[in-house]
């Protein structure tokens, strides 16, 4: 069975904690942990997130004034290749020598007139209270936007329309390598209206869970399931009626509302592969993903459930 696996760029960063390499480390480790048993089964392909890291690196680089800041699809090839190494390294510490791995930096095409460029909603970087938050809008022109109780960076998030990379993973699979890939939602990429296809690197950043969707539906993936920080998806999120939803059908979850920057794009992009594909998609908490699989934790989102049923 092929499993394409989406790790939120929280989970490898948990909320609030300071942006080292150790802290990093220590939480791919956890993931590493967590994918090691599946991946031992099963092909396995890993999406991950990056806004934290890839608002670091855009920190960082303002912080140095005798250059321009680099843009963000090459700070988002920057984040692909850091975060892979580490995942590559902590699941090869875990599964026997012989099983491969590669990290595909990967592009991926957008379209520069997707309205999403009007109205930013990717989270990116660190957490801030109000006051830090509107200073830094003030002096850098960011659009900011809340958080949960904090203030964070929001860039244009379009949408994902082709992975240039798909024939090299579709080789590397069939040799049973663990590919690393579409990182972060991947490069933003398109052509330049005023050459003969020429591509260039878009300011943006891809949300990786419609990224990622794309890639399982590409590669015929048996299972897509996203990995974050959440328990499962919930119905009336943060109110006192608020309850788990173990399995629902796409139509079902798609008459609800979500927080647009968060689980919003998660059931958007788990709904979009079931009804493409007629096969299971889930969204849950990576250090349940065995019980996920088994849909004993988590949410599962598949076209087969006749009505939402909820976690006891």
């Amino acid at each position: 069975m092929l499993i394409v696996t989406a790790l939120g760029g929280n989970a490898l960063l948990r909320r609030g904690q300071p942006m080292t390499s150790q802290n990093q480390r220590e939480n791919v480790r956890i993931a590493a942990q967590a994918l090691a048993p599946i991946a031992a089964e099963h092909d396995l392909v890993v999406g991950h997130g990056n806004g934290p890291q890839v608002g670091l690196l855009a920190l960082q680089g303002a912080a140095y004034s005798a250059v321009e800041t680099y843009p963000l699809d090459v700070l988002d090839a920057e984040t692909e290749g850091a975060i892979g190494y580490m995942i590559e390294q902590e699941l090869g510490n875990l599964l026997p020598f012989e099983r491969p791995f590669a990290t595909l930096l990967t592009m991926i095409e957008v379209d520069p007139q997707d309205p999403a460029f009007a109205n930013p909603t990717k989270f990116i970087g660190p957490v801030y209270d109000k006051a830090e938050a509107d200073r830094l809008a003030a002096d850098k022109g960011w659009a900011i936007k809340p958080d949960g109780d904090k203030w964070r960076r929001v860039v244009a998030s379009p949408e994902p329309k082709r992975i240039f990379e798909l024939r090299p993973m579709k080789w590397l699979l069939e040799k049973h390598t663990i590919v690393i890939a579409a990182g972060g939602g991947g490069i933003p990429t398109a052509y330049d209206p005023n050459a003969d296809r020429k591509l260039v690197g878009v300011e943006c950043v891809i949300d990786k869970d419609l990224a990622t969707e794309l890639l399982a539906r590409e590669l015929g993936a048996d299972l897509y399931v996203m990995l974050t920080d959440a328990d499962a998806v919930y119905a009336d999120w943060g109110k006192p009626t608020q309850r788990a939803i173990r399995r629902a059908s796409p139509d079902a979850l798609s008459a609800m509302t979500f927080a647009a920057g968060s689980m919003g794009p998660k059931v958007d992009a788990a709904c979009r592969f079931v009804r493409a594909t007629g096969k299971r998609a889930a969204i849950g908490e990576l250090s349940q993903l065995g019980r996920i699989l088994a849909g004993e934790a988590g949410t599962t989102i598949d076209a087969a459930a006749t009505a939402i049923s909820y976690a006891p």
